[in-house]
């Protein structure tokens, strides 16, 4: 990038710092809530709303099969915690 680029370019630089910080924000928001144990707390939650009668049995069943395969996905990807064996029962 020559001189005249970046002098042109400068006054966006403050805009172009805040849009890398909530990529990076974003990034580490997904991979958390993607992280085995997340999504485990959250199955067990579910699991607790069914008991309890908050949820029907065909959002429960929805709603599981989403996170399980989340949790498969995470395996087979060897992302966070990617070597957790899940077990699907059912």
């Amino acid at each position: 990038m020559g001189v005249l680029s970046q002098v042109v370019l400068f006054p966006l630089a403050p805009v172009r710092g805040v849009v890398w910080v909530a990529e990076r924000v974003r990034g580490m928001a997904e991979e958390e809530m993607c992280h085995p144990s997340v999504l485990r707390a959250r199955l067990a939650a579910l699991n607790e709303a069914l008991e309890s009668g908050a949820i029907g049995p065909e959002e429960f069943d929805r709603e599981e099969d989403r996170l399980l395969d989340l949790l498969d996905l995470l395996e087979r990807s060897g992302g966070p915690g990617g070597r957790t064996r899940v077990r699907r029962h059912g």
